[in-house]
């Protein structure tokens, strides 16, 4: 089975608070965008408990540390199903702010719930996925949401970017969530994500924003550039996604790009 895990991009970014446990609550929407990585799952005829392999952006260290590796791992121990040959064409870049691995994970277990019948609602999927990672839930279901704890409570959302044109650039920096977290002075809103998002595109500059981008900027004046030239190219709209480095731009239609980001992954399209 051939499937297409997608990206997400963050539509502001409140960090509320720190809480007792360490970790912080925080307000946002998950929107999810175009940009895919391709995962194929077959029944295995030659290994006894699975293969994995990939191609595209390079992947790094023991596959068992991997997200869709540990998303087989989990249902393996709750059900029975054959070894499986894992393959990864790998296109939405790490340390992004996209979310690229949280997908991953979330489409293994909907592959191995269709593949094998295990008759898992997306509830328990949802549930499951969180087990894995606390944004991969939102990746179940694959719709806006605005979302709230540690960005694992989600209250759909009657909201729409579609027909806007979508830029995306990440830089070569990888931004680490703990160090942007630790780095980030949690703060109530003075206005509500969710009414500030019915607003017109137009008004969100300046009124919805990311918590985190003060100290990341701070750090890595780059991004920053970055999320100026959007503007300055006629962007509606920019902000960094999620913790960074990736930043995004909403256009009434394609902007001329030519040089403006040498060296940066660049990606595009028309949102549906």
């Amino acid at each position: 089975m051939l499937v297409y895990p997608n990206a997400k991009i963050n539509i502001g970014l409140n960090v509320v608070e720190k809480r007792p446990d360490g970790y912080h609550n925080i307000e946002t929407v998950f929107y999810p965008i175009g940009l895919c990585d391709a995962l194929e799952v077959e029944v295995s005829e030659s290994c006894t408990d699975y293969s994995f392999s990939s191609s595209g952006i390079l992947l790094e260290g023991d596959p068992e540390h991997n997200l869709i590796v540990q998303a087989f791992r989990l249902l393996r121990s709750q059900f029975q199903f054959p070894p499986l040959d894992i393959s990864l064409y790998k296109q939405i870049p790490f340390g992004a702010g996209l979310g690229g691995g949280s997908s991953d994970a979330s489409f293994m277990l909907k592959v191995l719930n269709e593949m094998f019948e295990l008759k898992l609602t997306p509830g328990k999927l949802q549930k499951l996925a969180a087990q894995l990672g606390a944004d991969c839930p939102v990746f179940i279901k694959n719709k806006p949401v605005f979302a709230s704890g540690i960005g694992d409570v989600f209250k759909p959302i009657k909201f729409s970017l579609k027909g806007y044109f979508l830029l995306l650039v990440k830089p070569d920096i990888h931004v680490a969530t703990p160090e942007a977290y630790s780095l980030v002075v949690p703060k109530q809103p003075e206005f509500s994500l969710a009414d500030l998002i019915q607003r017109p595109i137009q008004e969100w500059k300046g009124q919805v924003v990311n918590d985190f981008e003060t100290s990341v900027f701070s750090k890595y004046p780059e991004i920053k550039n970055l999320k100026d030239k959007m503007y300055e190219m006629g962007a509606l709209y920019a902000s960094m996604s999620g913790s960074g480095s990736s930043v995004y731009g909403l256009f009434e239609s394609a902007p001329e790009v030519d040089n403006t980001f040498d060296d940066c992954f660049i990606t595009g399209g028309v949102l549906k």
